[in-house]
């Protein structure tokens, strides 16, 4: 479900670029230095969003350093960490680990609950540091599942149960700037959720699993209309986002909302145009 929020690459220019990957080497190397090697698997863009978010909006310090690792172990890599990309690693522990107890409890995944049990004591040491958090990304799972299990025709009830999810762990603290990150954390919320659905759809209905694209309108909802629902998740994201005052990496950062969020759509729709999955409804 995550891997949705990522940077257009083709639109940054080079000292962007080598910026943004700055970043998301920082979080994995959060991720290894905290919790080793399977804490590592579950690095994921959107999670590198957020701890440069958080970063460009509180400005802390931040560690500047040149590594060699295994997956570049040629040339050293630009790294950057700050409290707020160790901040969203332990989130990123924490969404992977509940994920993966939900996939087994749902669908019985082997794999995902082998995983699950690789992370359950760095889950239950992240869930003592931030409770409430922890909290209600367990309740809000649960409530997701239960909407699918209902076969729930409700588009926007079943994707807020995860832009819930979201919106708890955009929110670093409770100051003047909590209300937007959790406004925009909703929103982006809502369009991972129903991204993954869209790209799941042929599959899902092969296999007669829930889907909200399929459960709503009978299956008959139009490409244009599954676009119109996640153009309005990204405008409320990046109305949010506007309020913010980021000075900071603030081009990347609308890269990534504005057209890099766009890429996986454009490709998920061109495959399904070429291999003759959509017409102007989905039948």
């Amino acid at each position: 479900m995550f891997g949705y929020v990522l940077p257009c690459q083709d639109e940054l220019k080079v000292r962007e670029l080598r910026e943004y990957r700055s970043y998301y080497c920082g979080l994995c190397r959060c991720l290894k230095e905290s919790y080793g090697f399977m804490g590592q698997l579950s690095l994921n863009y959107d999670m590198a969003f957020l701890g440069m978010l958080l970063t460009a909006l509180y400005e802390p310090d931040v560690l500047v350093q040149d590594i060699r690792c295994i997956a570049h172990p040629a040339h050293k890599q630009l790294v950057k960490q700050s409290v707020y990309l160790k901040y969203a690693a332990d989130m990123n522990i924490l969404l992977s680990y509940f994920k993966c107890e939900d996939d087994w409890h749902d669908e019985h995944k082997v794999l995902k609950a082998l995983y699950g049990r690789m992370l359950l004591f760095k889950a239950r040491k992240i869930s003592m540091k931030y409770p409430e958090k922890a909290g209600i990304i367990k309740s809000g799972l649960i409530k997701l599942s239960d909407a699918e299990k209902s076969n729930c025709a409700d588009i926007d009830y079943v994707a807020g149960c995860f832009g819930e999810i979201c919106a708890a762990v955009f929110v670093y603290c409770s100051d003047e700037w909590a209300e937007d990150l959790r406004r925009m954390g909703y929103f982006l919320g809502k369009f991972i959720y129903l991204m993954d659905a869209y790209e799941d759809l042929e599959e899902d209905r092969k296999k007669h699993c829930y889907n909200p694209f399929l459960a709503a309108d009978s299956g008959n909802i139009t490409q244009e209309r599954v676009y119109q629902i996640l153009l309005m998740m990204m405008s409320e994201t990046g109305r949010a986002f506007e309020r913010l005052p980021v000075v900071q990496n603030v081009e990347i950062l609308r890269n990534i909302i504005y057209s890099g969020v766009w890429c996986r759509y454009e490709c998920v729709k061109n495959k399904k145009a070429i291999h003759g999955k959509i017409g102007e409804k989905y039948e």
